[in-house]
């Protein structure tokens, strides 16, 4: 009796587990934004029924030995004879800590097969971030994925469709890094860091191109743009001054022409401790259409809400011209592209002509919004005194800085101010001091290692 009763409250217990779609969803995307989120599919079970099936798999949920405090549940779809395990973090644990599901799944499946106790086919997704998709799209993406890895899990658990890529996207790493923008001060003749742009690399990976190319081709890569957008926002928490960064006009149109999703844009942001008017979208130079939705209307949403927005290589004859007009003084930052500098009156007259004209035309826009201009790649001390003499006081450069962490970024910043400009022309005129700063590609490091600043 004793035995039949327990295994009545357990029949019991494990029916409550399965769950309707919507409770689902709620417990394992909405209620953990942010953390691990697993979805296991177990498809093909045979040797118990599904209810001693759900104890069986319980049981094994309990003994994974990284973590003792767990969220599951399951959910039945009836059409496909899919068992759906949602499995995420109860408790405030190291996301590195969390279990190797695709490992632990993986001896099970070996082992139930070897003592012939019983027979199931299994597929594993995972994701983090995701605090701006709505719960029916994170929802699908897991669901999709799953049902992919269904024959690979099983053919090679050991390495499966949670490639380098998605561990990086899914993992708990935060890196990344930021090429520091230096401005000079005319008046007291001084430079000094005020922000800069927030790349991926740091860690898993060197830049965004490596990254991309480890992205399977079937993936959604506006929605990957997303969830990297995202994970650079986490990276950036309580980081000081003005951040950039990239999205291409498409996916801002195809990701925030709901309005929801831009108020939980804002929410994330506020959640890691920045300001929206710190906050700067540069809009990369890529071809975009305009259907249900406009740019300038997705735009606006964010402009309300404090953000503001840079035409990233900025030319006359690209799309972020068309943009610039468009948009108006919701463009607050042009980047120019050394192409439009780089010539010497030497070299090509007209060109050099030209490209005076074309500075000139973008002072003139910048002043009617009150934007500011920022010079890319400038490579060479002449080039900064001439870019200098034309009031571009604003430089995204190698020769002053490179890329550095995010962390490195926030332990220095109020250290990166007023160095003057005299010995910044010393340091870079300077063949010894040149060499050096070659090397560290860090102004303000060279600068005070000898002792000049």
């Amino acid at each position: 009796m004793k035995k039949n009763a327990n295994f009545e409250d357990e029949s019991k217990e494990s029916s409550q587990d399965l769950q309707d779609l919507e409770s689902f969803k709620k417990k394992f995307i909405d209620n953990h934004r942010g953390r691990p989120i697993f979805m296991v599919r177990m498809e093909n079970i045979r040797g118990l029924s599904l209810i001693d099936f759900i104890n069986f798999i319980k049981k094994e949920v309990h003994n994974f030995p990284e973590i003792k405090i767990i969220d599951y549940g399951f959910y039945f779809v009836e059409n496909k004879q899919s068992l759906l395990l949602g499995i995420a973090s109860g408790g405030d644990i190291a996301d590195d800590a969390f279990p190797n599901l695709d490992g632990h799944f993986g001896k099970l499946h070996q082992e139930n097969l070897r003592k012939n106790f019983c027979e199931f086919s299994y597929g594993i997704s995972r994701t983090q971030c995701n605090h701006i998709s709505n719960v029916n799209e994170i929802f699908d993406d897991l669901s999709r994925t799953s049902e992919k890895n269904l024959n690979d899990n099983l053919v090679r658990w050991g390495w499966t469709y949670f490639n380098k890529a998605n561990s990086y996207i899914s993992g708990s790493s935060h890196e990344a890094m930021i090429q520091p923008t230096v401005c000079y001060n005319s008046k007291d003749q001084t430079f000094t860091v005020k922000g800069g742009e927030v790349f991926v690399g740091g860690g898993a990976y060197k830049g965004y191109k490596d990254l991309i190319t480890d992205i399977p081709l079937d993936q959604d890569i506006k929605r990957v743009e997303l969830l990297i957008l995202e994970k650079l926002i986490i990276a950036s928490e309580n980081a000081p001054g003005l951040l950039k960064f990239n999205i291409s006009p498409q996916s801002l149109i195809d990701t925030f022409s709901n309005h929801e999703k831009v108020n939980r844009f804002n929410g994330l942001i506020r959640s890691k401790n920045l300001l929206p008017k710190n906050v700067r979208f540069e809009l990369i130079e890529k071809h975009y259409e305009e259907d249900e939705f406009l740019l300038k209307d997705v735009c606006q949403c964010f402009w309300d809400y404090g953000y503001s927005f840079a035409a990233d290589d900025f030319g006359v004859k690209s799309s972020s011209h068309q943009i610039v007009l468009d948009l108006g003084i919701m463009i607050q930052e042009f980047k120019l592209d050394p192409i439009s500098f780089k010539f010497k009156a030497t070299e090509d007259k007209v060109k050099f002509l030209d490209n005076l004209a074309f500075i000139d035309y973008c002072k003139k826009l910048a002043d009617n919004r009150e934007a500011v201009i920022t010079a890319e790649a400038v490579g060479d001390l002449e080039t900064l005194k001439f870019l200098m003499e034309h009031q571009i006081g604003q430089y995204q450069a190698f020769i002053l800085f490179n890329k550095i962490s995010l962390k490195q970024y926030k332990e220095e910043f109020e250290t990166l101010k007023n160095i003057p400009v005299e010995v910044v022309f010393e340091i870079l005129s300077n063949p010894i001091l040149l060499k050096d700063q070659s090397k560290e590609c860090h102004i303000f490091k060279v600068a005070r290692k000898h002792k000049l600043f």
